[in-house]
Formats: C-alpha cells, sequence, structure tokens
C-alpha cells in the first residue's frame, strides 16, 4: 500500500495535540482570571475593613525559635 504503519494516524495525533494545547491554554487563562478576580475581591476586603487586618509587632528569630537542647 505505501504507507507504512508508524505513519497511519498521525494525522489524528496532530490534530488531538492541537486541540490539547488549545483546550489547556484556554482552561489555564480561565484559572488566571478566577483568581485574579478573587484576589481583587479580597484586596477591595482588605481596604475597606483596616480593623479587621492589623498589623502585628516584629518578633525576632530568637523568640519564635524553642531553646536547644541537646539529647545525649
Amino acid at each position: 500500500w505505501g504507507v507504512s504503519l508508524p505513519a497511519a494516524g498521525v494525522h489524528r495525533q496532530i490534530l488531538f495535540t492541537t486541540v490539547g494545547w488549545f483546550a489547556g491554554y484556554f482552561l489555564a487563562k480561565r484559572t488566571e482570571y478566577i483568581y485574579a478576580k478573587v484576589d481583587r475581591e479580597l484586596f477591595e476586603y482588605i481596604r475597606q475593613h483596616p480593623e479587621d487586618f492589623k498589623a502585628k509587632e516584629k518578633k525576632r528569630i530568637g523568640e519564635l525559635l524553642e531553646d536547644f537542647l541537646p539529647v545525649r
């Protein structure tokens, strides 16, 4: 027949790869849009209610870590 077996169906592989790439691209864009929308709403809420989000005092690293007691 002249068509080698590995070359059979290459058009389908190219088609499915292209469709998959486009689907993935648009799904990724939609995901980024949704996360950006949620972030925008969250930051707007934080801006409108600063009393709920007071800055905490900074601690030194020694205050955060427990004392080191070696086990012998």
